[in-house]
């Protein structure tokens, strides 16, 4: 077997073994059922108002709106945990182990996406129940959402890796948090990117957020949707092509650049780190 396929076995199986943990924690728990019983709640209260002339409901174009942020705020999540882990010394730990970044940033990669794919599941499902007229009765939406899920994760994790790697201290969440809602908010996911100015159009394509809200419209949407959308198409093949190039760029910058901030790791810094943070507590 060669270094990395036993890098990448090591961190699924690290990956599965924390997933597993986050079920039986309580905090964690919490965590990953807050978030979706409040967009339900949400939903529930907008589930009859008309939008449009279209003849949809607010709640129907809503909820692939909602499933796609939650898709896109797992960079978030992804940033958050480097640096944790970055400050309590596990990146360290991490890099004293043979292709230990690679293995590392696929068991984060696991973690993050298995415990999305959960709150997505506790969203979705209850919310074909509570919103009508998606279009999700044949098993080419079941499939085309599973593929859009899949690759908008593998697009948009590592990139929360990269821009983990930027912050030293976790007190930087708040500007990585600014940076990811701005990427959400020209997007398009919340509203038809057709509304937004050309150039600002065209900085949205540049951005994976965007073609997973496309995804995720094609997905749960009914036909008559798509007259919104640029070219009056899904471009399902043009989301493939773009949340693929950058899951593969993304899988492929993101192991260098922890192996580039993990240089700069040790005890001391670690000491260091733990030090100012109990300092501010006191």
């Amino acid at each position: 077997m060669t270094p990395a396929a036993t890098a990448l076995r090591a961190g699924w199986a690290r990956g599965l073994i924390e997933l597993r943990q986050s079920f039986t924690n309580a905090g964690d728990l919490l965590a990953h059922l807050l978030w979706p019983v409040l967009m339900l709640a949400v939903l529930y209260f907008m589930r009859d108002r008309p939008f449009g002339s279209e003849g949809l409901l607010l709640g129907t174009l809503a909820l692939p709106s909602i499933l796609g942020m939650n898709a896109a705020m797992g960079m978030v999540s992804m940033a958050q945990t480097l640096t944790a882990e970055r400050e309590d010394g596990t990146l360290l730990r991490a890099k004293a182990t043979p292709d230990g970044m690679r293995s590392y940033l696929v068991g984060k990669v696991v973690t993050v996406a298995g415990g999305l794919f959960v709150q997505l599941a506790i969203l979705l499902l209850p919310g074909l129940l509570i919103i009508d007229g998606l279009a999700v009765g044949s098993l080419d939406a079941w499939l085309t959402l599973t593929w859009v899920l899949v690759l908008g994760m593998l697009a948009t994790l590592p990139l929360g890796a990269v821009l983990g790697s930027v912050f030293t201290s976790s007190r930087g969440q708040g500007l990585l948090q600014l940076v990811v809602l701005g990427m959400i908010a020209v997007s398009g996911i919340f509203y038809p990117i057709t509304s937004m100015p050309e150039w600002l159009q065209g900085t949205a394509h540049f951005s994976p957020v965007y073609w997973l809200g496309l995804g995720m419209r094609s997905a749960l949407l009914p036909e008559s949707a798509v007259s919104v959308e640029i070219g009056g198409s899904w471009r399902q093949l043009e989301t493939v092509g773009a949340l693929g190039a950058w899951a593969l760029l993304g899988l492929a910058v993101a192991p260098f650049v922890l192996r580039r901030m993990a240089r700069g790791e040790s005890g001391s810094s670690v000491a260091a780190r733990r030090d100012r943070a109990l300092r501010r507590i006191g």
